[in-house]
């Protein structure tokens, strides 16, 4: 099959190499885009008086047509025409004759992929943030499920201080709207249209570059056609934010599994997101969760093989960037299906409040407002702070918790001390006594949400 770029060349492309160097096993999936690229092109052609008005409503109609037929699934790409830009231009030539060979007039492969993956990655970046913010508002329902519930907090994996459910929840839904914004950020950026810059140096037809773009729904042109062309920053930019977004839900997937253990006993994963053991019956193991925490790995690669790909190319153009495809697409995938599981398996978790509870009371949660209660008292931080730790130690030697100290007990260590010291440790005042913004007293917990809800309402 004759090459449409082979004018120049006298002998046909080996084999292997015609495989080795296509790109339509993976970039089929911009067929769409590439079309819509395409009317957009052709129709700025007319306009524009390039090629005459019936002819670029010959080749609009001619790629409507595909559009269709690929849509629905009878259409075969073929591993010769290389690419999805080449199989879309052959089928249309075929349809309509020689008129669908002015369709490439004032253009290159080069802007038409750049466009192409740029309008692709708009629609990841849209469904990536709308994935995101599903999850968003799951966490939201959770925590205003769970104001009240109360559960430890950890540094160092060590019993800290209490907190809520809620308030837990809705530090992970800070880490996500955070990826939300870079996402959205992130899309600005992409929302520029390179067709136009041709191969590298533009084009000496009297093209409308902003009629393009405003067909397209683009916010504004590329400003350098170098550049336009070899510019990758937004895909890296996907990907960054989506192996940050990664590492958020594998930390979230850590602790799930580290929760769902018997040695915990604080969440029940339902079972439509867990798995058992083919020789063990009792197993029910969270492997949904260890699935997305392994994946992220993955992700990071994805990122990494861009950078990698991309870090020592000179201007503008080169075959080394057909490289950038498969791992974007890979991450876009990846981290969709995580956001989708991730979903599904929180909003059908079950919360052992009893057990939170319990938890809680264990492992002197309450020392830090043991030490508050004897500072408010006229002792300097310091002195408390010395003071809660021997009661610790000794409550350690003696197998009791703070709370379960006798007043004669705790006056061996603080002879000041009064009956209400044991209200001031209870878990109830040391989670609602925290009532500063950001806290985990249930009234800002729920000021919290109520800035969530607005925030993720004007998504």
């Amino acid at each position: 099959m004759a090459k449409l770029w082979g004018g120049r060349f006298e002998q046909s492309t080996d084999e292997f190499a015609e495989g080795f160097q296509s790109s339509i096993g993976f970039d089929s999936r911009m067929y769409r885009e590439d079309i819509m690229g395409s009317i957009a092109h052709a129709k700025m052609l007319g306009a524009q008086r390039i090629i005459p008005i019936e002819d670029a409503e010959q080749i609009v109609e001619g790629l409507k047509s595909i559009l269709e037929d690929i849509d629905a699934g009878r259409v075969e790409f073929s591993v010769h025409d290389e690419d999805i830009h080449m199989n879309v231009e052959r089928l249309l030539t075929e349809r309509i004759g020689d008129t669908g060979k002015k369709l490439h007039t004032g253009r290159s492969r080069n802007d038409q992929v750049a466009t192409d993956f740029r309008l692709y990655m708009k629609r990841m970046a849209d469904e990536t943030i709308g994935k995101l913010t599903q999850l968003c508002g799951t966490l939201v329902d959770i925590a205003e499920e769970n104001t009240d519930t109360i559960m430890t907090a950890y540094t160092h994996l060590q019993k800290a201080q209490p907190t809520t459910l809620g308030h837990y929840m809705m530090a992970y839904f800070e880490m996500f709207y955070r990826d939300i914004q870079r996402f959205v950020d992130c899309k600005k950026r992409t929302d520029v249209l390179p067709l136009g810059a041709g191969a590298l140096c533009a084009t000496t037809y009297p093209i409308d570059r902003e009629m393009a773009a405003r067909e397209l729904g683009m916010s504004g042109i590329t400003r350098n056609s170098l550049d336009a062309v070899s510019d990758r920053d937004f895909a890296i930019e996907y990907l960054s934010a989506s192996s940050v977004c990664m590492m958020h839900l594998s930390r979230l997937c850590e602790e799930i599994i580290l929760f769902s253990t018997n040695e915990y006993g604080t969440l029940r994963l339902s079972d439509a997101y867990s798995t058992g053991s083919s020789i063990m019956p009792q197993k029910k193991n969270p492997d949904m969760a260890e699935l997305i925490r392994g994946k992220t790995g993955r992700v990071y690669g994805d990122l990494m093989t861009l950078l990698t790909v991309m870090k020592g190319l000179p201007l503008a153009y080169n075959k080394d960037m057909q490289e950038d495809k498969e791992c974007t697409f890979d991450a876009a995938d990846t981290l969709k299906a995580c956001l989708e599981v991730m979903n599904g398996m929180l909003k059908t978790a079950e919360w052992n409040k009893e057990r939170l509870r319990a938890g809680a009371g264990l492992g002197f949660t309450n020392a830090t407002d043991a030490a508050d209660y004897f500072v408010k008292n006229g002792m300097a931080f310091r002195d408390a702070h010395a003071v809660v730790g021997h009661l610790v130690l000794y409550c350690e030697q003696h197998g009791k918790a703070i709370d379960e100290l006798s007043l004669d007990e705790i006056r061996q260590f603080a002879p000041d001390a009064r009956e209400d010291i044991y209200e001031a440790i209870s878990l109830e005042t040391c989670v609602n006594m925290r009532s500063v913004p950001g806290g985990p007293a249930p009234d800002m917990v729920r000021e919290h949400i109520r800035q969530a809800k607005m925030l993720l309402g004007d998504l």
